[in-house]
Parts: structure tokens; C-alpha cells; sequence
């Protein structure tokens, strides 16, 4: 085999598919979501103003409105907003790292997965709740307990989606890579890493909706301000209308932060070809 014919072969196995756009994300796809919780929306408000529902259990969309907007006013929700994005921010950072290097290290390596993944699977089996009074027991009641919460929500999904894709990767692959002379770091880099990306990246968003839901038990159990500390306030004083607002605004940030690291993703997994950029 000649030197010249050499990355041509090489390019070969790292792509399998011509490279393809990403399908664009157009205004009509955000009018067509927005079909049901608008349609919804309006047969609930219907409802109680015609007399079929009294709406106190259920707040009607214009007084969730209302609620939010004296909210906004108030800068209280922006307040509350900031300090539940920061938890997640930083705890998705710090588990998704942590996970991403876990993952990577057990699968590449026989022996690391059998001295570390029983021990981490066994852990993942406990209940987020269960933690909580540890954390605060080791870390104390402030943010670095909920950091590690969020970050220990994220770790779980981000480490198995690294270890099973590390494992899944075709070994025909690897053995046409060795054949046409890849050194292990362009196994890793032409081979490994292509096949592992698209699981890393739903691994990610896994792990990102966990750390909504990990941030939202450190917030219930502890915290003076973030959506959670809302949440439970509207609890305690009977509203409603402030407990609906809360889950609003978690389903608003969960939705945008996973458009987010979806958009992020899309130059990364470009060279794919699925049916998925075909609808």
C-alpha cells in the first residue's frame, strides 16, 4: 500500500456515509409543537369560564399569567430562575466530566470494569432522595450540597451511555482499521470516536434532564431561592397557580437547555445520515 493511497483508505473507515447537512430548524416545526399545550391551554380556560370547572385546583392559563407576571415584576422569577440554572449549569459540568472519564476508563479497559462497574452500578440503583441527607450530613445544607447532588444525577446515565458505547463499537471496524495501518490514536480518534458520539450525546441529554430533576429534590429539601424553593412555597401557602407557574418554568429551561446542547451537538454529528434528517 503506497503512502499517498493511505489517507484515502484511512478516510474510508472513519466515514462510512457522504457527509450530510443538518435539517434546519424552522419556524414551522415550533408552530406545530406549540399546537397541543396551546389547544390545551385554550380548552381549559374555555372550561372554567363557561362554568364547567372552578379552576381553584386548576388555575385557568390567564391567571397562570397573571401569577407569572407579578412574578417577573417582582424579579423574584429571574432570581429563582438564576440560582436553579446555575445549580444545573455547574452540576451538569462536573457529573457529565466525571461520567464522560468513568465511562471511558472502564471501557477501554477489561480490568477497570470488572474492579469499578459493580461498585457504580450498584450505586446508581439508590434512590436520589437517599442521598440527600448525606450530602447535607458531609457537604452542609448550602450550594455545594446541591452541586453534588445535580452533579451525581448527571455522572449515572453520562457513564453507562460512554461504557456501553465504548463496548459497542464493531470490532471489524477496528480490525479494518489496523489493516490499513491507523495508529491507536487514529483508531481512537477515525474509528472510536465517530461510533461513540451519537450515545455520548444522548447520554448527555439524559444526564441533563436527571439533573433537573436531582436539582429540584435539593431545592425542595433545602434552599432559599431556585424554582424548586418556589415550587414549595406555592405548596405550603395553597397556590396553585405558583406551583403550576414552577412547573411551567421547569418544562420552559429543561426543553431550552436541551435545544441548546442539541444545537451544540449538530456540527459534531454532521457526517451522519439518519432518517431522522430525512422528516
Amino acid at each position: 500500500m503506497s503512502v499517498a493511497a493511505a489517507p484515502t483508505a484511512e478516510a474510508g473507515v472513519a466515514v462510512a456515509v457522504s457527509p450530510h447537512p443538518a435539517r434546519r430548524w424552522r419556524a414551522w416545526d415550533w408552530l406545530l409543537a406549540l399546537i397541543l399545550p396551546v389547544s390545551l391551554g385554550i380548552a381549559w380556560e374555555w372550561a372554567v369560564r363557561a362554568g364547567h370547572a372552578s379552576g381553584r385546583l386548576m388555575p385557568p392559563p390567564l391567571r397562570l399569567a397573571e401569577t407569572a407576571y407579578a412574578l417577573i415584576k417582582s424579579g423574584e422569577l429571574q432570581t429563582h430562575i438564576a440560582a436553579t440554572m446555575t445549580r444545573v449549569g455547574l452540576g451538569f459540568a462536573f457529573g457529565a466530566v466525571a461520567g464522560t472519564a468513568m465511562g471511558t476508563l472502564t471501557g477501554a479497559s477489561g480490568v477497570m470494569r470488572r474492579l469499578l462497574d459493580p461498585s457504580l452500578q450498584a450505586l446508581r440503583a439508590i434512590p436520589s432522595i437517599a442521598w440527600v441527607p448525606l450530602f447535607i450530613l458531609w457537604l452542609g445544607i448550602f450550594e455545594t450540597s446541591k452541586l453534588a447532588l445535580v452533579a451525581l444525577g448527571v455522572f449515572f446515565p453520562v457513564y453507562l451511555g460512554v461504557l456501553s458505547a465504548i463496548q459497542d463499537v464493531d470490532r471489524k471496524l477496528m480490525e479494518v482499521g489496523r489493516v490499513f495501518g491507523l495508529s491507536p490514536f487514529g483508531l481512537v480518534l477515525r474509528i472510536i470516536l465517530p461510533a461513540i458520539m451519537p450515545t455520548w450525546i444522548a447520554a448527555l441529554r439524559s444526564g441533563l434532564g436527571l439533573g433537573f430533576m436531582f436539582v429540584l429534590a435539593a431545592e425542595l429539601l433545602g434552599a432559599s431561592e431556585g424554582v424548586g424553593f418556589l415550587l414549595l412555597d406555592g405548596q405550603q401557602m395553597g397556590r396553585a397557580d405558583s406551583i403550576l407557574v414552577a412547573m411551567i418554568v421547569f418544562a420552559i429551561l429543561g426543553k431550552i437547555s436541551d435545544s441548546v446542547l442539541v444545537g451544540l451537538s449538530r456540527p459534531i454529528l454532521r457526517w451522519q445520515d439518519t432518517v431522522r434528517d430525512r422528516l
